[in-house]
């Protein structure tokens, strides 16, 4: 009961991240976006970790696991909000849809999962057809929308190696100490990444980007990667990218409500080969 409490609250987190990411860098830009979330992050997750005792090892294997961690913590999240400049929130979950199929592919060789077989690739050809659609919306939106696609298969792919290469190490480290090691790594870099890209304070704060960036780091970083590792220990690492396979469509809503964001018939012929072809993968 309580993974699939877990499992639902990380979906409706996950549905609504996109949209934040986008407003957290529309004024001060991404970087500063990225880097305040982190921070706050870190600080509230080592916090809760004080609070609660829990181990904070530094032998091998857990140095490894960290450093898994900050694979998907830092140079994934930094291509998805770099990407989140060009393209409209929801596409940032629809493309990361096709994250269940990288984490297989990656879990055959390095898991030695015999999953491989005809249906699935049949899945990956519908998957590359919704991909092809969506590069074709996005040079109707405007050509630098490509470069955010792109963006985005770079995160999804980072993100399916961390979580691979998580269940690999399986170091058995409580879900809060795996995410509080990887901040602690992410910090310097992306304080480094923004000093040498960016370095001035941001010249406006508009309300929603505040807002956005206080959610993502109070709330969406400790809670929502404490729960994804979370998840991702008790679970085996394709069920966990299923997630992908729920939030796609309800970002899209939410980025066109709050954020009138179109929903053109092109885009959903796309989100729907995606989302058929995760689904055929899988179930």
């Amino acid at each position: 009961m309580r993974v699939l409490l877990a499992y639902l609250t990380l979906v409706l987190m996950w549905s609504t991240t996109p949209i934040a990411i986008k407003w957290s860098g529309e004024g001060p830009g991404f970087l500063f976006g990225v880097t305040a979330r982190m921070l706050i992050g870190m600080v509230c997750v080592l916090l809760l970790i004080a609070v609660t005792r829990l181990p904070f090892p530094r032998h091998r294997q857990a140095l490894l696991n960290y450093l898994a961690v900050f694979l998907y913590l830092c140079p994934s999240m930094l291509a998805l909000y770099w990407a989140s400049q060009f393209i409209p929130s929801g596409w940032l979950a629809v493309i990361c849809g096709l994250n269940p199929m990288i984490t297989a592919l990656m879990s055959a060789v390095w898991l030695n999962e015999r999953s491989l077989k005809l249906h699935k690739f049949l899945a990956y050809g519908m998957g590359l057809g919704g991909l092809a659609l969506m590069f074709g919306t996005a040079l109707d939106h405007s050509e630098s929308a490509v470069f955010g696609i792109v963006g985005v298969l770079v995160a999804a792919v980072l993100q399916s190696a961390s979580s691979v290469w998580v269940k690999r190490i399986n170091s058995g480290l409580p879900a809060l100490t795996q995410v509080g090691g990887g901040l602690l790594f992410s910090a310097p870099v992306y304080l480094l990444v923004w000093a040498v890209f960016d370095g001035c304070p941001p010249a406006a704060m508009p309300v929603a980007s505040v807002a956005s960036i206080a959610y993502l780091g109070f709330f969406a970083t400790p809670l929502g990667f404490a729960l994804y590792f979370y998840i991702l220990k008790h679970l085996a690492a394709t069920q966990v990218s299923l997630i992908s396979l729920l939030t796609p469509v309800m970002a899209l809503v939410v980025g066109h409500l709050t954020n009138h964001e179109p929903l053109t018939a092109r885009l959903m012929a796309g989100t729907l080969l995606i989302l058929s072809a995760v689904f055929m993968h899988e179930l």
